[in-house]
C-alpha cells in the first residue's frame, strides 16, 4: 500500500513558503481511522458573515464548510431513504409539497423530479455563481431573505426542461432538507446528530445561521471529524461494524449525472472528476476523486484507489480564485509525495 514520503512535511512548508497555499487553516488526510498528515496554521476566518479576525487553528477548532454542507446533506437524504422517511429519486417534487398546490398545478413544474434536485439540473432561474454573495441578487441570498425558502426556490421561473443542464443552486440543496425534515419529523440538524454524527462519534458540530441554519451551506466541523466521514464513505458507508450510509445510496451518488462545463462530472450533490500525478518515467497517474467544495478553499476530497480522505480547511472567502491554494496542496504536495 502506498504510503506518503518521510519529507511530506517539508514539501508543504516549502509551498506554504512559495505562495501557493495561501490562507490555509487545517489539513488532515486520513486512512480510516487512522491519520497520516495533520496540520494546523492561524488565518482570517469568519462564522457565515460574521468575521473572526485572526484565529489559531488546531484539532477542536471547528470551521464552516459552506458548501460542503451539500454533500452532507446528500447523505443524510441517503440515509433517511433507506429508512423510507423520504421519496425516492425519481418521485415527483411538486407532489411533496401539497402546501402549494398553485406551483404542482403549473404544467412547466410537473416533470420536476426529487433527482433533478439532487443533480442539480432543475432548469428554472438560479444565479449564485455571477453575483458576489454580498449582493441581495444573488440568489442564495435572496433565498435566505424569503419568508418561505422552499417556495422561494420552487417558484423559480422555468428556463428550461429540467435534467438537461447543471446549474448551480443552493436552494436545491434547501429543499432536499426540508423533505428531510418533513419526513424524519425532525431538524435537519437534529437529524444530522442522530443518524450520522453521533454514530461517528462526532461531538462538534454547529450549524448557522443559529434561527434558520442553512442546509446548502450552515454546517461547521473540524477537519478530523470531515475527514472521518470521509473515511466511512470510502469504507463504503460503514463505521467500526456498523452501515451509517447505505452503500447502494453512495454508488448512485458517486454515479456521474450530468457534466460540467470544466470536464468533471456531478452525481447526487458530490463533484466527479480525476486528480492528476506524478506516475513516474514520464507517466502521469490520474486518480479518481469524488468531492464536497465550499466557498472559501473548503474541501473534502475522497481519492478511491489510494483509500484516502483528504479534508482541508481555508479562508479565502469569495475569491473567484479560493478553490487554488486547496488544489495546489492536493495535486502538487499531497499526491506527489506518495511512494
Amino acid at each position: 500500500m502506498e504510503v506518503f514520503a518521510a519529507d511530506l512535511q517539508r514539501r508543504f512548508d516549502d509551498a506554504r513558503g512559495a505562495g501557493v497555499l495561501t490562507n490555509l487553516h487545517g489539513v488532515v488526510v486520513a486512512r480510516g481511522e487512522d491519520i497520516l498528515f495533520e496540520t494546523y496554521l492561524a488565518g482570517t476566518d469568519s462564522i457565515g458573515p460574521r468575521p473572526l479576525g485572526v484565529v489559531r487553528f488546531g484539532p477542536e477548532t471547528l470551521h464552516d464548510l459552506r458548501s460542503i454542507t451539500k454533500s452532507i446533506v446528500g447523505l443524510l437524504y441517503g440515509i433517511a431513504l433507506g429508512a423510507g422517511l423520504v421519496p425516492p429519486p425519481e418521485a415527483t417534487l411538486l407532489e411533496q409539497f401539497p402546501e402549494y398546490p398553485d406551483l404542482a398545478a403549473d404544467p412547466a413544474r410537473q416533470a420536476l423530479t426529487v433527482a433533478h434536485a439532487l443533480t442539480m439540473t432543475l432548469g428554472t432561474e438560479w444565479d449564485e455563481m455571477s453575483l458576489p454573495y454580498s449582493d441581495p441578487r444573488n440568489s442564495e441570498i435572496a433565498m435566505s431573505r424569503a419568508p418561505d425558502r422552499t417556495r422561494y426556490v420552487l417558484e423559480r421561473p422555468v428556463l428550461e426542461p429540467p435534467g438537461q443542464r447543471w446549474i448551480y443552486n443552493g436552494g436545491a440543496t434547501q429543499v432536499l432538507g426540508q423533505l428531510i425534515a418533513k419526513g424524519v419529523g425532525a431538524s435537519l440538524e437534529a437529524y444530522a446528530e442522530a443518524v450520522l454524527f453521533a454514530p461517528l462519534g462526532i461531538a462538534q458540530a454547529e450549524w448557522w445561521p443559529t434561527r434558520a441554519p442553512s442546509p446548502a451551506s450552515g454546517l461547521r466541523l473540524t477537519p478530523r471529524d470531515l475527514a472521518r466521514i470521509g473515511a466511512m464513505i470510502l469504507a463504503g458507508g460503514r463505521w467500526q461494524g456498523r452501515q451509517i450510509v447505505p452503500e447502494d445510496w453512495l454508488k448512485a451518488s458517486f454515479t456521474p449525472s450530468v457534466s460540467l462545463l470544466d470536464g468533471r462530472h456531478y452525481g447526487y450533490h458530490w463533484y466527479l472528476g480525476a486528480t492528476p500525478r506524478d506516475g513516474g518515467a514520464g507517466d502521469v497517474i490520474w486518480e479518481r476523486t469524488v468531492s464536497g467544495m465550499g466557498n472559501g478553499g473548503q474541501r473534502l476530497a475522497l481519492l478511491p484507489r489510494l483509500d484516502l480522505s483528504v479534508a482541508i480547511t481555508a479562508g479565502n472567502y469569495n475569491d473567484p480564485d479560493g478553490w487554488r491554494p486547496s488544489m495546489n496542496l492536493l495535486r502538487d504536495v499531497l499526491l506527489p509525495a506518495f511512494r
